[in-house]
């Protein structure tokens, strides 16, 4: 088709259609013998998502931008939270849109003599904008994107707020709510996630958004799983929002799904099953999930381990995810967490490169948590010095990892273990020893002079110092 015909088609007119293409938005048509320009039916598709994307406050500045970061990626943390800032946008102007749809279809049943007497609350407009004495649009906190972009799909309203913070790594200390996300925007940043300013920011806007709906009165509901990755946000959000009650919907398995493994896997109307299940957070539950989240952030990981083998009301999945929580602490006798355990072992069974051993450690996990870039991150702390445990098969160490190293060079790594690394693993050597130890767990800074250790199978915290 013609110019004039694609552009009329789109809904802009000629003159824009040029425009975009002198900016390099649409690509050169393809002409005609004759050398007019042809555009098909991918350019005028093309040409409505811009129309569209303009419509709901894109510049075409930021269109540029992810444009670039589609075709070669990946984005930076700056485009990250601006985008996240659209969605929150797009969720306002959706909830006021089901608000409004709402009110006409109050006026289509409305049998009151009048709309400007109605007693039924149907007139939005006859009450000249003030609220009709329903309850507010839901929140839903979810344990990251992948979920809360399902529940977008669904029937059930409101805005989505993901809960994104992996509390399994880095520091998670004691003390006032600043100094916390503070210490985790630092780590986060460090480890190659963006900058730290922006960071904050957005941990800062997430808190903000809990606790402002709460205190509106706004139906919260908390979905998340049974994993270890879920369990703490899930604590953490509790403790944020108390005494205020939040709603729950968490779960550790679906029917139909053996296999279940998160919120994520399930479609737009599995979710919505799922809603009548919804049960407020009890004071107990609140009151455990505080408890537990102070013995998380304290630096002594005692309180951890007995909370760990306690009863929490309200809480069926929490106790196992604290168990393999402490299982990230060094092991008796080898020195090695669950995550390199598994991960050493995965290579000593014939994974070859880090994806490979990635998806056996998974395998390997009663209820998987880890991603595979904080997966690959361990591995790397396992190969690098001269008593390395794990190396390439040219006798390498391994490089920087994922976000801060080149992901796809690291993932096809040919690994092996060393001779260091089959002795740990044989209970010969400890891993502590050998590389030394400066990571967290929780509020927990374990060095080689503070190496608390966990020994799974008889569920016992040994403190420094005492024999292994």
């Amino acid at each position: 088709m013609r110019a004039g015909e694609a552009a009329r088609r789109a809904g802009i007119n000629a003159a824009t259609l040029r425009y975009y293409e002198r900016r390099g938005l649409l690509p050169a048509p393809a002409r005609t013998p004759s050398g007019h320009r042809h555009y098909d039916e991918n350019a005028v598709r093309f040409l409505r998502a811009i129309k569209e994307a303009q419509a709901i406050g894109f510049t075409l500045a930021e269109i540029e931008e992810y444009l670039r970061v589609a075709r070669s990626g990946p984005a930076s943390a700056a485009l990250r939270t601006r985008a996240a800032a659209k969605i929150d946008e797009i969720d306002v102007r959706i909830a006021g849109l089901r608000r409004m749809r709402d009110e006409l279809a109050r006026i289509v049943g409305c049998a009151c003599e009048s709309l400007d007497h109605c007693t039924c609350g149907a007139a939005y407009l006859a009450r000249r904008g003030r609220e009709a004495t329903v309850r507010p649009s839901p929140l839903h906190v979810t344990n990251g994107d992948s979920a809360g972009n399902t529940l977008r799909q669904t029937a059930l309203g409101g805005a989505v707020l993901p809960w994104q913070d992996v509390l399994h790594e880095g520091p998670v200390p004691a003390g006032p709510r600043r100094d916390l996300i503070q210490a985790r925007a630092a780590f986060l940043s460090a480890s190659g996630w963006g900058s730290r300013r922006s960071i904050l920011a957005s941990l800062e806007d997430r808190d903000r958004q809990l606790v402002q709906a709460l205190k509106d009165g706004h139906q919260v509901v908390l979905w998340f799983e049974h994993d270890l990755y879920d369990q703490l946000q899930l604590v953490d959000a509790l403790a944020l929002a108390a005494p205020n009650v939040p709603e729950l919907i968490v779960v550790g398995s679906f029917p139909g799904r053996p296999a279940f493994r998160g919120l994520g896997e399930l479609t737009a109307d599995e979710l919505e099953t799922l809603w009548s299940a919804r049960v407020p957070a009890s004071q107990d539950t609140l009151a455990a999930a505080v408890s537990v989240w102070a013995a998380v952030r304290h630096p002594d990981p005692s309180a951890l381990a007995a909370a760990a083998q306690a009863d929490l009301p309200g809480l069926p999945f929490l106790g196992p995810a604290l168990l393999r929580l402490l299982e990230e602490l060094p092991a008796p006798g080898d020195g090695l967490s669950g995550t390199e355990q598994r991960a050493m072992q995965a290579i000593a069974a014939g994974a070859a490169t880090p994806v490979a051993a990635f998806l056996a450690e998974q395998d390997l996990e009663a209820a998987p948590f880890l991603g595979d870039a904080w997966f690959f991150r361990a591995l790397a702390g396992l190969g690098t010095g001269p008593d390395r445990l794990v190396e390439t098969q040219d006798g390498d160490p391994l490089p920087t990892p994922p976000p801060l190293g080149d992901p796809r060079a690291f993932a096809r790594l040919p690994l092996r273990l060393t001779d260091s690394g089959q002795r740990v693993l044989d209970g010969l050597e400890d891993r502590v020893a050998l590389l030394g130890l400066d990571r967290w767990l929780g509020g927990t800074h374990l060095t080689p002079a503070a190496a608390w250790r966990w020994d799974p199978a008889a569920r016992l915290l040994i403190e420094p110092g005492r024999p292994r």
